[in-house]
């Protein structure tokens, strides 16, 4: 390919993409850490991120912003959601007009509820914004297993010429015009995994896991389309696909931080001691404004917020889950 891409965040996920792209044109990924770029240069490795994986010698990295962004055809920006506008205003200030921006981040910015190619749209007015997410699992498309993801952009022109850029081997990349449903599916899941995860981590069992995780996907569905998603998209990889690999794998954070809570262990210490962000943590809070916002019931939601930031326990959650009054399967509960 002539396109030119970089992608904006070294860890587990920028690397991934960055590594899939650079099969298909030149490809350069930017640190924030140079060490970490001179790591990724020198030996092919991401230590911190990815422990064990060559990357592919073809890959690229920097430690200046200026040096990723300015010759850039295609920008991937893989930063978590609550350093994604810092990093577009810095972005731009370098980047050449219209270039496609496509955010790799699941989660939704505190305080403005906006999603990420909103904030996209915002800072950088003029440029195609697109996102690619799904059930995508960093250490096992890395190991050359199967895996499958969506790219969502409003401009299906734009967006099937971009999908060639991270098609790869047995890494499949299909296209799709809902940017909002693929966004907040995304986002939505990471709260739902944290609930799975309690439950793992208090030994509840197959069925209760299943239980939440489907009530999980029927909460998010309704907020979701509230909010402007198409129900489809919900049922598919950016929403039950993604739902499904996040509250069932260990490599999960999202998960991870739900059974360590499930544990009797307290939010900031399982914080602590954790490299890497587990976007759930604060999209609760923001899924349960949104939730209010639009009235739409999401008591698991509501339950993990508890947990997460009023110092609830897990059991107390799971507690209140049980004692509402089931309805119809269609209705919230």
């Amino acid at each position: 390919m002539d396109l030119r891409v970089s992608v904006l965040g070294a860890g587990s996920w920028g690397t991934t993409v960055a590594s899939l792209a650079s099969r298909n044109a030149p490809t350069l990924l930017w640190s924030r850490r140079s060490e970490q770029a001179d790591e990724v240069n020198a030996n092919n490795t991401n230590e911190r991120y990815l422990p064990g994986v060559t990357l592919p010698s073809d890959l690229r990295a920097t430690g200046s912003l200026e040096e990723a962004v300015r010759d850039a055809d295609v920008l991937v920006v893989g930063v978590p959601s609550h350093g994604f506008r810092g990093v577009l205003e810095e972005v731009k200030k370098h980047v050449r007009a219209w270039v496609p921006v496509i955010s790799l981040a699941k989660g939704l910015e505190e305080g403005s509820h906006l999603r990420m190619t909103q904030l996209i749209a915002e800072v950088l007015p003029g440029h195609k914004a697109g996102v690619l997410t799904g059930p995508n699992l960093a250490r096992e498309i890395m190991s050359g297993f199967a895996a499958a993801t969506v790219l969502a952009m409003e401009d299906d022109a734009v967006g099937r010429e971009i999908q060639g850029v991270f098609r790869s081997g047995l890494f499949r990349v299909y296209t799709n015009r809902d940017v909002i449903g693929s966004e907040l599916g995304g986002a939505f899941k990471n709260v739902i995994a944290i609930a799975a995860g309690m439950g793992d981590g208090m030994g509840v069992g197959d069925n209760t896991r299943a239980a939440v995780i489907t009530r999980g996907l029927a909460e998010l569905t309704r907020l979701g389309v509230a909010m402007g998603g198409e129900p489809a998209t919900f049922a598919g990889l950016a929403g039950m696909g993604d739902l499904i690999a996040t509250c069932a794998s260990r490599q999960s954070r999202n998960r991870h931080v739900g059974e360590e809570l499930g544990k009797g262990r307290t939010i900031d210490e399982i914080i602590e001691e954790m490299h890497m962000v587990a976007e759930g943590v604060k999209t609760c809070r923001v899924v349960t404004e949104l939730a209010e916002q639009v009235g739409v019931e999401m008591p698991i939601a509501r339950e993990v917020y508890g947990v997460v930031h009023e110092g609830r326990t897990a059991a107390q959650a799971y507690r209140g889950l049980t004692r509402r009054r089931p309805g119809s399967e269609s209705e919230p509960g």
